[in-house]
């Protein structure tokens, strides 16, 4: 496997945001505690504070939420018993509960946690690092993870249910199993053994990564929710994380940046079976949009005390939720999500809790061998391949210009021949000499044809090479952006089943640089 490390501006795929942060522009750092490096984590293990008693809940949850799992991996056995350990901490990412993974990405941020975790490890061997995916169990937007793409097809997952994702039951999806080209055993398995979405994603990352001591975590949990209840009680009473980040927000757009994420007045969602409902304010009553459902502002708290579970943060409370219920000193997320953290700052100093590191999860462009094969007879380089594609057809069109193709010189040799046969008709019958001058004709006639059958093929071979870019283009950047961001894992896992090892081996989470794989 040939490894190609190149910067991510360099790509043209990525925000000014993104390019700004790695380059640590001046103009962002009042929007983040520290930036990515080995030296900042020792200061962030020093400043993250996290109880005993918080250890003791997220290790009974954990267990709790790991009782789901047949047979755990020891790897996953000790990660959870470090984090009993104080001088264990976590490296976390999130994403929601696509079925089959969804997008490749979801892949590369949980190696990319795996993999910060070894170089923490690495770098301070009196600590142990945990790497950490936090499911989106309590999202709602069921279309946006309903559905993925295999070898260039679109597969669904129809159901009627509704309310948080992860609460979700697994019927219909054997449908999508059977509907599959073949058959493929971990997602068999996660999804006709599993109750609930977030039990069969817990089962199928388990599959995929307990060999590196990953832990999932549903954060849609009593015991953990109880840790949100003051957050929770301010957030009613003062709106508070709505007036921060509409501050963070004026200043970001000030500078140029627009905010990634959209703020409410009020950040929560009240969650019961099949429902997850905004909750607004009305005077002096709550209401939970779109249901029958409200409370005062007496019955809302007492609500909150008995059943913390049925409040859920938003986007903008999430990360806080997250930080305030593990030992957490990183968290890993795509440009997208990294530039939404920007926006957070301000709401994580005022509940005091210490605002991770944000680090950018490792990106990546996979060429197969036969792939490999075209691009190099095209005479290209992987960084050539980012470029839109009339510009590499420019550029194609540059290393294959011929000489224009012309038969004057043979043109010239045919009239002096038969300037000789003339010369030669007419010492013997002068009669000839219109005969030889039809010859000469067809000649010259021929000599035409054959001049634009000559260029009409080159032309034809260029046009080839055009169509094999093309083709080239279409399947390393599908519907025009990155692979990552359409393909499936089990796209490139079922011809490279040692496809996530080679990921583990290639990327490098503080490097900052697009890695291109490419087989040999």
């Amino acid at each position: 496997m040939k490894i190609t490390k190149v910067a991510y501006a360099d790509t043209g795929a990525f925000s000014q945001t993104i390019a700004d942060y790695l380059s640590q522009s001046e103009k962002l750092q009042t929007f983040y505690h520290r930036f990515p490096t080995l030296e900042a984590f020792g200061e962030q293990i020093k400043e993250k504070q996290f109880t005993e008693a918080q250890r003791h809940t997220l290790y009974q949850a954990l267990r709790e939420q790991y009782g789901s799992v047949a047979d755990v991996h020891p790897a996953v056995q000790q990660s959870l018993e470090l984090l009993r350990q104080p001088n264990t901490y976590t490296v976390t990412t999130g994403h929601q509960l696509n079925i089959f993974t969804g997008p490749l990405y979801f892949v590369y941020k949980i190696v990319t946690a795996i993999n910060t975790c070894r170089q923490l490890q690495a770098a301070y061997p009196d600590y142990n690092f945990v790497p950490v995916y936090w499911m989106a169990t309590e999202d709602h937007d069921f279309a946006e993870i309903n559905h993925f793409n295999l070898f260039g097809k679109r597969y669904a997952w129809e159901s009627e249910q509704t309310g948080a994702v992860g609460r979700f039951s697994t019927a219909g999806l054997d449908k999508v199993l059977e509907e599959l080209p073949e058959a493929f055993p971990i997602f068999e398995e996660a999804y006709r053994n599993s109750k609930t979405l977030a039990d069969a994603t817990r089962a199928i990352t388990h599959a995929l990564f307990g060999e590196y001591g990953l832990v999932s975590i549903d954060g849609d949990h009593k015991e953990l929710k109880k840790a949100l209840i003051p957050v929770v009680e301010k957030e009613l009473a003062e709106q508070l994380s709505n007036k921060l980040v509409e501050e963070a927000n004026a200043e970001l757009e000030q500078l140029g940046y627009k905010p990634q994420v959209f703020s409410r007045e009020i950040n929560l969602f009240y969650l019961q079976e099949g429902i997850r409902g905004r909750i607004v304010q009305a005077d002096d009553t709550y209401k939970v949009l779109n249901t029958d459902i409200s409370f005062t502002e007496q019955e809302m708290l007492q609500e909150l005390q008995q059943h913390p579970e049925r409040f859920s943060p938003n986007v903008i409370l999430r990360p806080l939720f997250e930080e305030m219920v593990l030992p957490n000193l990183a968290y890993i997320g795509g440009g997208a999500e990294v530039a939404y953290w920007f926006q957070l700052r301000k709401v994580f100093e005022a509940y005091q809790v210490t605002f991770p590191i944000i680090m950018l999860r490792n990106s990546a462009l996979y060429i197969s061998k036969p792939n490999a094969s075209r691009m190099h007879k095209l005479g290209l380089q992987p960084l050539d391949l980012f470029q839109d594609y009339q510009e590499l057809k420019k550029q194609l069109s540059s290393q294959l210009h011929d000489a224009e193709i012309n038969l004057e010189t043979q043109r010239d040799a045919v009239a002096k021949a038969f300037k000789q046969v003339e010369e030669l008709a007419e010492g013997i019958d002068p009669t000839l000499m219109r005969a030889v001058a039809a010859e000469q004709q067809k000649a010259c006639n021929s000599l035409q044809m054959l001049e634009k059958k000559l260029s009409k093929a080159r032309d034809s071979k260029h046009e080839q090479t055009f169509k094999q870019l093309e083709n080239l283009k279409d399947k390393l950047f599908p519907n025009g952006s990155l692979q990552e961001r359409q393909d499936n894992l089990l796209s490139y896992q079922t011809n490279h089943p040692n496809f996530i090892p080679a990921l583990v081996e290639a990327f490098d989470p503080l490097e900052f640089k697009f890695t291109i794989l490419e087989e040999e």
